[in-house]
């Protein structure tokens, strides 16, 4: 059975050395009593929930699943899922970032990500069922009317009851202009919905009393296409004016989705018949609003393929450090044994390092994200809210895409590591491997996560996110200029950044010409800002190594080899991505479909 050890010390270099998040986010009167061991402490009972409580059960809910029953359309989770949930409500944590006016403790959202970090490692499908609610939270607190937030956010913040994101129809997919989902109006403020979604991750379980569905919809009178679009609160229970339970709503479970992986959370497909719900915003800006919602989810996607990433990583190298086999090719490192641990030997090393690599990146950049969301949201000062806000949009689908990729690499490399043993179910090499592969996939494809970056996030605004992210990194490397042990990292980072400019501008140009030539470099354009990104983490990350090397903590001996080791083997990728980006739309069209 894996096991899971939450990376603490690492989670704090990363808040309080790289990011000085603490004094960062005091100056947001909200935050002004914010104190880093208070920070710690939090992060150290979380770790202790998250791998005493939910890791254990990561191989159960993967071998038992949810099992719905077709008469009553109640899903049953697995084995210990609904009392590890009562024990996470019953501690606060589902109450941890919300506000304090429905019931929340009011902590930043850098602190409930990093507890998310750890949970999503430990188990990451029992940890999607409280994961959606702070987006369905989010959504109601910004477009709900004072009933529904009066109603609905007091029992999100206690984690009573639970939410979900209902948009996926089955012939529709990303492409949401085209569902046809229906509300009719009642006449006395509610409306009656009809219709059909797939996809629905913790669409039903036994785990809270009521679950408060988001669902998109068409009125009578929408315009064809996304700009006719309703969002509307769907309750699972109907609730009465007094704020208990009513009777059972129109909408329910048809059936569960047999899948790949995330064994344990319920992805549901789910039946409207005449399910009374309540309008979300104004008519026809359902999509805008519930924008709040997948932002958010895609964040917390890249979390997972975070968390995903750790453990696999930490799993491996204690495999590796185990398991002997063969002599190393340079002479025998363990002579007391009849052959060396696998640890030594280059390729092996290879995996498990780009393995650490991805997870100190992915960790760095979630956390710098989480930051500039709590400033977004709550700073004082609009130009700071503003500035915040350009760099979350610009990160956003690096979060979602970059780190989820990378995830599917890691994790399949430490598969690798255990060799035959990565295959076999007990040892959870191959679940994590099965897990990570859908958060490629939902909440927006990486593929249209690329096609945002570049086309919407990039290009939209004729390249004025970038360019002011570029900033940082050209004053990161002039601040360090003179810094004679810092040149193996600023050097190849103010290198990148020169080369992403006049590598958008070409794109650009290109798309002007033809639009489909974004679309033939997407994917390639959102690798090489990725790793632009993470490389500016990094060399930072390694000047605060640099700085503390004569401490005598190997902790900062190792962030330093990490460092190197992403600087010298990953970020290279970056050429290739561009020869491949730059050689255009005529490879892949230029075959007739018919050949196909």
């Amino acid at each position: 059975m894996p096991s899971y050890t939450p990376p603490l010390r690492d989670m704090q270099f990363v808040i309080h050395e790289l990011l000085g998040a603490v004094d960062d986010l005091k100056q947001i009167p909200a935050y002004a009593d914010l104190d880093a061991d208070t920070v710690n402490a939090v992060l150290e009972e979380g770790g202790k929930f998250a791998s005493k409580v939910l890791a254990p059960l990561n191989l159960v809910g993967d071998v038992q699943g949810c099992v719905l029953n077709k008469e009553t359309h109640e899903v049953k989770t697995p084995d210990g899922f609904k009392d590890a949930y009562k024990q996470y409500t019953e501690n606060g944590w589902s109450a941890l970032s919300a506000d304090p006016q429905w019931g929340g403790q009011g902590m930043p959202q850098l602190v409930n990500q990093a507890i998310y970090e750890m949970m999503n490692s430990a188990n990451q499908a029992w940890t999607m069922y409280p994961g959606l609610s702070h987006g369905a939270h989010a959504c109601l607190e910004e477009h709900g009317s004072p009933e529904q937030k009066a109603m609905y956010l007091p029992k999100l913040t206690s984690g009573e009851w639970t939410g979900t994101m209902c948009l996926t129809e089955p012939h529709c997919g990303t492409d949401l202009g085209l569902l046809r989902t229906k509300a009719e109006p009642v006449g006395d403020g509610t409306y009656k919905l009809t219709g059909a979604k797939i996809f629905i991750s913790a669409g039903e379980h036994d785990m809270a009393d009521n679950i408060v569905h988001l669902v998109l919809a068409r009125l009578p009178d929408a315009p064809a296409g996304s700009k006719g679009i309703s969002l509307f609160a769907v309750p699972k229970f109907n609730v009465n004016a007094d704020g208990s339970l009513g009777s059972r709503n129109g909408i329910y479970c048809g059936g569960l989705e047999h899948k790949m992986g995330i064994h344990g959370n319920a992805t549901a497909q789910m039946v409207l018949d005449g399910a009374v719900g309540t309008l979300v915003g104004q008519p026809h800006r359902g999509l805008p609003a519930m924008f709040v919602m997948m932002n958010g989810a895609r964040l917390g996607v890249g979390n997972q393929s975070l968390g995903l990433t750790q453990v696999a990583y930490e799993n491996a190298v204690n495999y590796a450090k185990d398991r002997v086999q063969m002599r190393s090719l340079s002479g025998t490192k363990r002579a007391d044994l009849p052959a060396d641990p696998i640890i030594v030997h280059p390729d092996v090393r290879k995996m498990l390092l780009i393995a650490r690599a991805y997870a100190e990146g992915a960790r760095a950049l979630v956390y710098y994200v989480a930051v500039e969301l709590d400033k977004e949201h709550n700073h004082p000062d609009e130009a700071v809210r503003k500035e915040s806000s350009d760099t979350v949009a610009l990160l956003t689908p690096i979060v979602k895409a970059f780190i989820t990729d990378n995830a599917w690499e890691a994790t399949r490399h430490c598969q690798q590591v255990y060799g035959g043993h990565g295959f076999i179910h007990e040892w959870g090499m191959e679940q994590f491997v099965r897990d990570a592969r859908i958060n490629m996939i939902y909440e927006g494809t990486n593929t249209v996560q690329s096609l945002d970056l570049l086309g919407r996030k990039v290009l939209g605004d004729g390249g004025a996110k970038l360019t002011a992210f570029g900033k940082k990194i050209a004053r990161f490397v002039k601040e360090n200029a003179d810094n004679e042990a810092m040149q193996e990292f600023t050097k190849p980072l103010a290198d990148l950044g020169q080369k992403v400019q006049a590598f958008t501008m070409e794109i650009g140009m290109k798309g002007m010409q033809n639009p489909d030539e974004v679309g033939a470099a997407a994917v390639d354009y959102l690798r090489v800002v990725g790793h632009m990104v993470y490389a500016y983490l990094f060399a930072r990350m390694a000047k605060i190594a640099l700085d503390n090397q004569a401490s005598g903590d190997k902790f900062y001996v190792a962030k330093l080899a990490t460092a190197r080791f992403y600087f010298a083997k990953l970020v290279p990728e970056v050429e290739t991505a561009m020869i491949t980006a730059k050689a255009g739309l005529k490879p892949l069209m230029e075959m007739d479909e018919a050949l196909f």
